[in-house]
């Protein structure tokens, strides 16, 4: 009888649990006016004070990259400057439609983009 053992690295549980956690200054921004870019969404959220933004990007449609989904993803350099953008941004009015801003949530492994 032959016993073949396959050894190979454990992913340790701090690790796989550290992934899973979300990123708590990036901000999820829905209900986008479809003429905003990213750095027409960069602007509107440096406008927030004591708020400053690493990254700002506007979801596009995959066959139209000119085309807006109407939501994007705002990093901001810390989480309290993050947290401070959502109070003043959450439910306002930009371009007629109303914002909704919260923290991002972390894509689960089997999301495959649909609803």
């Amino acid at each position: 009888m032959i016993i073949t053992l396959k050894i190979g690295r454990a992913k340790k549980y701090k690790d796989s649990h550290m992934e899973e956690q979300e990123d708590k200054s990036k901000l999820y921004v829905g209900n986008l006016p479809y003429s905003v870019d990213d750095n027409e969404l960069s602007r509107i959220f440096s406008e927030v004070e004591g708020v400053k933004v690493v990254e700002a990007k506007v979801i596009t449609d995959k066959y139209n990259p000119n085309r807006s989904k109407g939501f994007g993803f705002v990093t901001c350099e810390t989480p309290e400057m993050a947290d401070a953008a959502i109070k003043a941004m959450n439910g306002k009015d930009v371009g007629g439609r109303s914002l909704t801003v919260n923290v991002a949530r972390p894509r689960r492994s089997d999301d495959r983009g649909r609803v």
